[in-house]
């Protein structure tokens, strides 16, 4: 790819770096986006904006725009989901924007307490997989791949249990890694260990006053086990009306791993809703090959920055 690729100018406003579970430095991300021409990013590693410093020195020496951001797993209680036969809160994914950077601001506070969370949750993850006989995967492997411990995330147990015990989840493909994460890893997964959340009023309330704009990630995979165009017509305006009450303000409508029609749709129903259709890629470097920089699932991603304008505004209301 090369600098000046886009036709127009576009943005990507959802993308990870090596501080969580992204295999790119904070520094290549950037350089990617300049080569690539991004006028703007956002650097929405999971619980942390320990990465910002690095990628705002990348960003201003490439002329790139970055945007303080971070991705978190909170609690929904609006929409309760089913799951064994039990209702009980979702697990919702949102990105918050302009976030302040003072670590004893509340919402900070509020980030420690997910990484906490997250390294109790990898300790008691390790001790489950040895019991299930990945006997060789331990914490000093993981921290080879990750660079560091706090950064460990599910991407990196993977990429162990293929390397280190083939013979139970056999060679790694795209199909291979997609099942590894439905049967060992993810919710329902045998290794599943469940997130301790904080509820999502509780979040937002942390950024009071602080200009943070928050917008609901991948809002498809999040509120719906269908999605077809009638389920999403059917349940989103309700949800999006709901969350617009309790503070968020935008959708993840241009969502990189749906296609055009559904990201269409999507963008209607979050214009109609009074939000901000927000946008990106997801992007996790070699963890999700199939997914590019600023591109998406599909290669045919285009986020506006007119987006980025009206978060701005939002910011500044």
């Amino acid at each position: 790819m090369t600098s000046g690729q886009y036709s127009a100018r576009v943005i990507d406003l959802h993308t990870h770096s090596s501080f969580s579970d992204g295999s790119d430095t904070p520094t290549q991300l950037a350089q990617k986006a300049h080569d690539i021409g991004l006028t703007a990013i956002s650097l929405t590693d999971h619980d942390t904006t320990l990465s910002h410093e690095e990628m705002a020195l990348a960003c201003e020496r490439l002329g790139v725009e970055l945007v303080t951001g971070v991705e978190v797993s909170l609690r929904e209680g609006e929409f309760p989901t089913t799951r064994d036969g039990h209702a009980g809160p979702r697990s919702i994914h949102v990105l918050g924007y302009f976030l302040p950077l003072e670590p004893t601001h509340p919402l900070q506070l509020k980030l420690a307490e997910l990484r906490g969370d997250r390294e109790t949750r990898n300790e008691l993850l390790v001790r489950t997989l040895q019991d299930l006989g990945f006997e060789r995967l331990n914490f000093d492997y993981l921290i080879g791949l990750a660079g560091k411990r706090e950064s460990i995330g599910r991407p990196h147990f993977a990429r162990a249990m293929f390397e280190l015990h083939p013979e139970i989840v056999g060679e790694r493909t795209d199909e291979s890694w997609n099942r590894l994460f439905i049967e060992w890893l993810g919710t329902g997964g045998r290794a599943y260990i469940p997130k301790t959340s904080i509820p999502l009023e509780d979040f937002i309330d942390s950024a009071s006053g602080s200009g943070a704009v928050f917008s609901i990630a991948h809002p498809l995979v999040n509120y719906l086990e269908t999605v077809t165009p009638s389920a999403i017509e059917r349940t989103m305006p309700k949800v999006m009306a709901s969350l617009r009450e309790r503070g968020v303000l935008g959708i993840e409508a241009y969502y990189g791993s749906t296609d055009a029609h559904l990201r269409a749709l999507m963008v209607k129903l979050t214009r109609d809703a009074g939000m901000i259709p927000t946008g990106g890629s997801d992007y996790h470097g070699t963890y999700k090959e199939d997914i590019a920089l600023g591109l998406g699932l599909s290669g045919d991603l285009r986020v506006p920055d007119e987006v980025l304008d009206e978060l701005k505004a939002a910011r500044n209301s």
